[in-house]
């Protein structure tokens, strides 16, 4: 309803929200939000997620404010895990190594952008400890319905349709709330957001995700094989679920439930199953109510590319307002490499779609995209309309070509799993260890936009590697390393007209350092999954099958003069898991290509 005489309200001048509510000043309270119907714990009691709040004052005197959301396992930090063993023996049953976990992406309460930017302009902002950590309930169990819930109440919760409590235990209302609900975050976070708008939960409006899984599956499994996320080389979904543990009594109240995670992940065969349909929220993307702003760094190999393509794809078809940031970091968000546009676009989308403000946002370019470090460029969609898939052939001397050659010889390597996939790479010449081809020296820049394939005619013998790993390379002497970070100790301060308020960031931004080629993407393969990622067929060894497969989903520009290349190798060090050496793959280039969504430019 309209406010009445006297009623605090928003200020908009130039179709915007202005920041004239006093971050200094604002109201923080915790509430304890029950999720109804969920009991992880098994304890007799609904699970319930901790919420702390921070809103303007003066919705203590009738203002109104919409929400912006973030949920997150990470707000109490997380508990030391060993990762699952990667070397393996001839079943695939792990060899008694261990690898520590690394610190993941963890968020302190209030320390970020969202208060400090968004509150003075009429926002609330509200942080959700998701179920099984901080000072939640529940357990924690890595992306399915019950984590899924804890969010999911706390949206019902805001609109009056769930229970809310303070820490006495008297009842909370959210009267201050418009019961609009926009959700944010990266990795984890913006994963949650993600699994919610899966649910069409009425009241949340918008999401985005950044860096974000829409698929559990492909985020620790690729196409039938266990695979890793880049940096975390043995994690997998039990180990998560226990790094982020970190409620009161954890152990004793979920490590059975932990333990059934363990089991039924199955990182023998890798395949796909009811387990992780489970935490697929491309099955529901059709129940997506939300708009969509995704964003996502095209060198980002922990929650890689997929996983935010096949969202949008999906939400493309069924004609989900959205927008899409693509951008040239790893795994962090925009606001770190292109800050001053990033904050006018997520303004512009959360006025227009939590205040209904009619900002222009939605009249722009849909699709931002850094093609090069420091290079951007606004398209009406993405990937780029007017893409067109462009065959080449593998052949004889290592060459791609236009033009199949089905007389070429057949080439073998030996896998091994002591060199990681740089080192292959790197490598000139013959090598024993994998097969490379490339083109001759581009005569034109060349853009590919989307998600390339390739196709292997091959056998296997004498071994027990079941991975076709494929790598697309840039050649040339002025490529950077694969997404390589250095801090440039610039500040970043975004004041808001008020005083006291005001925030800094140290900015981030592409290393300047230079190597001979830059392995562009990467699709992995378990042969044995040829035809269903969820049913494993052996193989008769030394018979020729065909193999196709996807890369994730890249933008790139391929520079004149450069080589476009492509190399083929079973054991990816720092991904797969790794078998005995020994495996014999023996490749019939003539009958295998690859497949390139190009969108300017003449590859031979």
């Amino acid at each position: 309803p309209p406010a009445t005489a006297g009623t605090p309200a928003i200020k908009v001048e130039n179709n915007a929200t202005q920041p004239v509510f006093s971050r200094a000043d604002a109201v923080m309270q915790t509430v304890f939000v029950e999720v109804e119907g969920t009991d992880s714990d098994s304890d007799g009691s609904p699970d319930r997620v901790a919420v702390d709040i921070l809103r303007p004052k003066e919705t203590d005197q009738g203002l109104k404010v919409p929400v912006i959301m973030e949920a997150s396992p990470y707000f109490a930090g997380g508990n030391d895990v060993a990762n699952h063993p990667v070397d393996v023996d001839e079943n695939g049953n792990p060899l008694p190594t261990l690898r520590a976990l690394s610190n993941k992406l963890a968020a302190e309460p209030f320390d970020g952008y969202y208060d400090n930017y968004f509150l003075p302009r009429g926002y609330a902002v509200a942080l959700v400890e998701n179920l099984g950590s901080g000072r939640a309930t529940g357990c924690p169990t890595s992306g399915d319905v019950n984590e899924t819930a804890g969010p999911k109440a706390v949206i019902d919760w805001l609109n009056g349709r769930a229970k809310g409590f303070d820490a006495s235990g008297a009842p909370v209302e959210a009267t201050w709330s418009t019961g609009k609900v926009g959700m944010i975050g990266v990795s984890y976070n913006g994963t949650l957001a993600n699994a919610v708008a899966a649910t069409g939960v009425e009241g949340l409006e918008t999401i985005v995700p950044i860096s974000a899984i829409s698929s559990w599956y492909d985020y620790y499994r690729a196409n039938g094989g266990v695979l890793a996320p880049g940096g975390f080389q043995g994690e997998d979904l039990d180990v998560l679920a226990k790094y982020v543990l970190t409620r009161e009594n954890g152990q004793e109240a979920c490590g059975a439930l932990i333990d059934r995670i363990a089991t039924e992940q199955d990182r023998i065969t890798g395949d796909d199953s009811a387990f992780w349909a489970a935490r697929d929220y491309m099955k529901d993307v059709g129940k997506v109510k939300a708009s969509v702003f995704v964003a996502h760094g095209l060198n980002d190999w922990n929650v890689k590319t997929k996983q935010s393509a096949q969202w949008w794809y999906a939400l493309a078809k069924r004609h989900v307002p959205r927008k899409i940031w693509l951008h040239q970091g790893t795994h962090l968000s925009p606001f770190n490499i292109r800050t001053a546009e990033w904050l006018r676009q997520l303004h512009g989308w959360f006025d227009y779609w939590l205040h209904g403000i009619d900002s222009g946002i939605m009249r722009e370019p849909q699709a931002d995209v850094e093609i090069a470090v420091g290079q951007w460029e606004r398209h009406a969609s993405w990937p780029l309309p007017g893409s067109a898939t462009v065959p080449l052939w593998l052949g004889s001397g290592s060459k791609l070509s236009l033009l199949p050659r089905p007389l070429s010889a057949k080439q073998s390597f030996t896998d091994q799993k002591a060199r990681t996939a740089e080192q292959l790479v790197e490598a000139t010449g013959s090598d024993p260890n994998r097969l490379a081809y490339s083109t001759g020296a581009l005569p034109a820049d060349v853009r590919i936009s989307g998600t390339p394939t390739v196709s292997v005619r091959a056998s296997f013998k004498d071994g027990a590697s079941p991975y076709l790993t494929a790598l697309l390379v840039d050649y040339g002497t002025d490529v950077r390393p694969n997404g390589s970070l250095v801090s440039t100790g610039q500040n970043y301060c975004y004041g808001q007209g008020i005083p006291g308020d005001t925030g800094c960031i140290v900015l981030r931004t592409l290393g300047t350092a230079t190597t001979p080629y830059k392995i562009v993407t990467r699709g992995w393969l378990d042969v044995r999954n040829r035809h269903r990622q969820d049913r494993t067929e052996a193989l008769r060894p030394g018979k020729d099958y065909t193999f196709s497969w996807d890369f994730q989903p890249t933008d790139y520009l391929f520079k004149k003069g450069h080589r476009l290349g492509v190399v083929i190798i079973s054991t990816d060090y720092d991904y797969t898991l790794r078998y005995p050496p020994g495996t014999k793959i023996t490749v019939s280039p003539g009958h295998s290509s690859l497949r390139l969504p190009v969108t300017f430019g003449r590859l031979l």
